[in-house]
């Protein structure tokens, strides 16, 4: 933490070797607040693994493919009667993220605290052309989470944030994890921190609607401890399913220390997601072979490394033959 200047950090471990639960730092820089564990907050890119996992459960439901193109569902997708769910949810398709386009990021960082629909998020993507021939190579592209928040909006007749409610919130039990729909989340919270404009700014308030499927959603450690391990071992789909969510065969880097699977990761037999989204970074792990759950904030998204390092430095000292890189 004072390495990278983390201002707060709560940490949850569950496992055979007992438990481990504590809160670092401080909250508010201005009150010097501490964090502490029963804190909600932003779990950026987290998001993404509840909307594939929308996405398979209507696959057990023989609503749609995996391998069907996103022109099924989607219209005005380049290449899009090429590019299938299945290479969207791997981070394949070779389409343009849209929070790189310029356009986008000017918009938004004029005013964060406007909102934004789905439809609009994909338009500043969608004239771009492709960066690769879909399937060929991974690219981490928020476009693609969006086009699967959409998917499922078609085919279950449902908002995505009332699908993830009724279809895995509920089911889990799961009562302080939410979709918001507007700017405003639920105490007690830390401030968040960004220095996405140059000076640092508190991004507490600002408006998540740019993320949607991608990135909106907010939890806490306890409702994350219970979806690492939903999320690894699929209490929620058919075995052949999870198999398929769980085939990490795609190289997230040239090292092939990290293998991308349907909406879900393996770093050193670590599996799940991470999240980092303005002023908050997210880790939400579980290790099959020790049956143990790693979770943790921060109320910082500077650097951009701050999860990877934080993974790392926690994994090497509790499973030295798993770290997470």
């Amino acid at each position: 933490m004072s390495d990278m200047s983390i201002p707060g950090l709560v940490v949850g471990i569950w496992g055979p070797a007992g438990d481990y639960v504590r809160a670092f730092g401080v909250a508010d820089k201005t009150t010097d607040a501490p964090m502490q564990t029963d804190f909600y907050s932003r779990i950026g890119s987290v998001t993404k693994t509840f909307t594939v996992t929308a996405l398979l459960q209507l696959v057990d439901q023989g609503k749609l493919s995996l391998d069907d193109p996103i022109s099924k569902y989607v219209p005005g997708v380049p290449t899009g009667d090429q590019i299938t769910l299945r290479e969207l949810a791997q981070m394949q398709s070779g389409l343009t993220t849209y929070d790189d386009v310029a356009a986008f990021a000017e918009s938004y960082l004029a005013d964060p605290h406007q909102s934004f629909t789905p439809t609009q998020l994909v338009a500043f993507a969608l004239d771009k052309p492709l960066q690769f021939p879909p399937g060929s190579q991974f690219q981490y592209c928020n476009t693609n989470t969006v086009l699967l928040g959409l998917v499922v909006e078609k085919q279950s007749g449902q908002r995505l944030p009332d699908y993830i409610s009724e279809h895995i919130l509920t089911p889990l039990n799961m009562t302080h994890t939410s979709f918001p729909t507007t700017a405003a989340w639920p105490e007690p919270h830390a401030q968040g921190y960004t220095s996405v404009t140059g000076p640092e700014q508190n991004a507490t308030d600002w408006n998540l609607s740019w993320a949607w499927a991608a990135g909106s959603m907010i939890s806490t450690l306890a409702d994350m401890r219970i979806w690492a391990h939903a999320l690894a071992s699929g209490t929620l789909l058919r075995p052949e399913t999870q198999r398929q969510r769980l085939d990490t065969t795609v190289p997230m880097n040239a090292e092939k220390s990290a293998l991308y699977g349907l909406g879900v990761f393996n770093d050193g037999g670590w599996i799940g997601h991470t999240g980092v989204i303005f002023g908050y970074q997210t880790g939400v792990f579980f290790l099959p072979q020790t049956q143990t759950t790693l979770v943790f904030y921060t109320n910082t998204d500077v650097p951009h490394e701050v999860g990877t390092a934080i993974a790392h430095a926690i994994t090497s000292l509790i499973s030295p033959d798993h770290v997470y890189h």
